[in-house]
């Protein structure tokens, strides 16, 4: 499955390849993408790239100790598909800056979604999968001050693991319900699969295929000067976090081939085994993770949105259109069954 950070550079992320903001282009497959627990399919997009219609300048930047070399685009340093924070690292030469936070404690990410963001079902429906796969809790923003804010953008991009301040999901009308899985992934900590260390092993990169400028889509986390760790015992060829054959070709040609020769498509259904295998190594819980923990209790002088939630009494509530839901017991890692609870929608009249 992935690649994670160690805590060390730039923070003690999580998997493979990336580094900061991340951004979704169209594939050349046109393929269509199906989340596993929907009926209607999305057009998505099958590789990430921050800036897909703009080409910045090159510039050298230092990761870690290691010279790495960028596009900078409206002041952003972007590698690939990832927007580098210009508080994260110095010009070449300079100091490299460590993060302070990398993973999100408690299991707990904290979200809040623009008001303006078109088709907030794909948010609210990669939220879901995430939470149904993994131990990983996503709680309504209130007045924290680290939390991923959803909201409109030119590609589908992230920042990578934690940052301990806001950091952005955006998302272009294009960006599928598979993409928003795909970017909460980096924001939790996964990197590209492809740049797992020993990907030679198992993959062969065409280099001469590779769109100009674009051949630092391909390097290795280690390349790019990031620490990390492998979680699955050989690349996975089905992670939701793997480019494509053809990503960033420049002739039709496939840039990225397995060992065989053969090629193989990108998937942005949902998670795979391998993908869950390794959050569960990151974020340790399933059985005895509290859904309650992070969660603040029922107030009456609280006006709530649909997507808040409480504890009361013993039990996770989450508001809805028409009330509100009970999803579990407090203690418990999942909800059995969500279940519309009278006793609380009649106590809680906002």
């Amino acid at each position: 499955m992935k690649t994670v950070f160690k805590s060390t550079v730039l923070g003690a992320l999580a998997f493979v390849a990336c580094t900061t903001f991340i951004s979704c282009e169209k594939d050349q497959d046109n393929a269509h993408e199906q989340l596993e627990n929907q009926t209607t399919v999305e057009k998505g997009f099958l590789h990430e790239q921050a800036y897909p219609e703009r080409t910045g300048k090159l510039v050298t930047i230092e990761l870690n100790g290691e010279s790495v070399e960028v596009e900078e685009i409206d002041g952003q340093y972007v590698l690939g598909d990832i927007l580098i924070d210009k508080e994260d690292v110095m010009i070449k030469n300079g100091k490299s800056t460590g993060r302070t936070g990398s993973r999100w404690p408690n299991n707990t990410v904290y979200y809040e979604i623009q008001s303006s963001l078109p088709n907030q079902a794909r948010v609210t429906n990669a939220i879901a999968h995430w939470e149904a796969n993994t131990s990983l809790k996503f709680v309504k923003r209130t007045n924290q001050t680290a939390y991923i804010y959803f909201r409109s953008g030119s590609g589908c991009s992230s920042s990578v693991g934690r940052t301990g301040r806001r950091q952005n999901i955006n998302l272009a009308n294009g960006c599928s319900t598979g993409n928003t899985i795909h970017e909460i992934g980096h924001a939790v900590g996964l990197w590209h699969e492809q740049s797992r260390k020993d990907r030679d092993q198992y993959i062969t990169i065409n280099f001469q295929n590779i769109q100009a400028n674009r051949d630092f889509n391909f390097k290795t986390y280690a390349q790019q000067g990031y620490d990390g760790d492998e979680y699955t015992n050989s690349l996975d060829f089905n992670s939701i976090m793997l480019y494509g054959s053809y990503a960033f070709s420049a002739n039709g040609q496939p840039t990225i081939v397995k060992k065989d020769g053969s090629t193989y498509n990108a998937q942005r259904n949902g998670l795979s085994s391998g993908d869950i295998a390794g959050i569960k190594i990151m974020y340790p819980g399933g059985g005895g993770n509290d859904i309650c923990e992070g969660v603040a209790p029922w107030s009456s002088s609280q006006n709530y949105q649909v997507g808040d939630r409480v504890t009361y009494r013993g039990y996770l509530y989450e508001r809805t259109s028409s009330g509100w839901t009970r999803i579990g017991q407090c203690g418990a890692s999942k909800s059995s069954n969500a279940q519309d609870v009278p006793h609380l929608n009649d106590v809680a009249k906002n």
